[in-house]
């Protein structure tokens, strides 16, 4: 039976991913720093790993066929929480990866980890850290696709999407449920390997846009 690890599986998006699989009883791995955030999940296919991501975290990777990282450092906290959850465990996680012979991994990075310098943005150290990753999983060997969704939300998800970037960056949010649904579909495809989608709120529907 093939297992997905979800690598901060306690963050919104995160949570979305796990209660939709385990739902499924899918067999499930979470790496998670406080594996009490997900008591409200319930599955007999769920098993929880308490681990720093600022640590050693290989122990995750056993029995793994594919990793699915939306670990984040958080808005708010320093550059140096960045620097070491959003880039340093994100290569470290791409490491125990190809260690492991993972088959897919999944990476969600964000608008602009393309060109840092491209858009004027008070996060710049952020997607620094992302284009970094982002470089190191493509050159890694370890099969793997990268979600850039546009700014996140907490509006209601309606399944929509459009992966064409527009023009004005106010128009460039997306639910954070849909990036879920999208992190979901891209999951069950073996033909997306490689592949990097830049993800927007749009009027088309995820299992149609992203196979191309």
């Amino acid at each position: 039976m093939s297992k997905t690890l979800i690598i901060g599986a306690s963050g919104q998006i995160g949570q979305m991913v796990t209660k939709t699989l385990a739902e499924t009883d899918e067999a499930v791995r979470t790496l998670v720093r406080d594996k009490s955030k997900l008591n409200h999940i319930k599955s007999s296919g769920l098993d929880i790993v308490e681990a720093d991501l600022e640590n050693d975290f290989s122990q995750a990777f056993e029995g793994v066929d594919t990793v699915i990282f939306v670990a984040g450092s958080g808005v708010s906290t320093g550059a140096d929480k960045t620097l070491l959850v959003d880039l340093w465990a994100a290569k470290k996680a791409v490491d125990y990866s190809k260690q492991a012979n993972v088959k897919h991994f999944i990476m969600l990075s964000s608008i602009g980890a393309d060109d840092p310098d491209a858009i004027a943005s008070d996060i710049k150290p952020y997607l620094v850290a992302k284009h970094m990753a982002d470089q190191y999983l493509m050159v890694s060997g370890v099969p793997f696709t990268i979600v850039r969704p546009g700014p996140l939300t907490n509006d209601e998800g309606q399944g929509k999407i459009t992966i064409r970037r527009p023009d004005n960056l106010e128009e460039m949010s997306i639910p954070r449920s849909d990036v879920a649904k999208s992190t979901l579909f891209i999951l069950t495809r073996d033909d997306l390997n490689g592949k990097i989608f830049e993800l927007f709120g749009g009027t088309y529907d995820v299992d149609t846009v992203l196979v191309y």
